[in-house]
């Protein structure tokens, strides 16, 4: 992924925001009853509610995120979980420092 699409996608604050949260969910979110929350990641329900937003505009945040290559989705039934890529972040930040 080139480093345009990585910055834009985190030029957004709610999409920080949710990078954010990703990194340490449990601190952030309850407990889910689909799956472990490290594991499988958050459900956007989840992280919908947190934002205050509508569901179509936390879908299209996390699009832009997973186009990104940032987080992970993973859909179980009908929900979809979310999670960091941390190997991308880290990369990302050690081509930002090159700058």
């Amino acid at each position: 992924m080139d480093d345009v699409t990585r910055i834009s996608a985190l030029a957004n604050a709610s999409r920080l925001a949710v990078i954010r949260w990703l990194k340490e969910p449990r601190k952030h979110f309850p407990d889910q009853p689909h799956g472990d929350i490290d594991e499988l990641g958050v459900c956007c329900t989840f992280l919908t509610e947190k934002l205050g937003i509508a569901p179509a505009t936390t879908t299209r945040h996390m699009r832009i995120l997973a186009d990104a290559g940032l987080v992970r989705a993973t859909r179980n039934g009908k929900f979809t979980y979310y999670k960091r890529i941390d190997a991308e972040l880290k990369k990302l930040g050690r081509d930002l420092a090159q700058l």
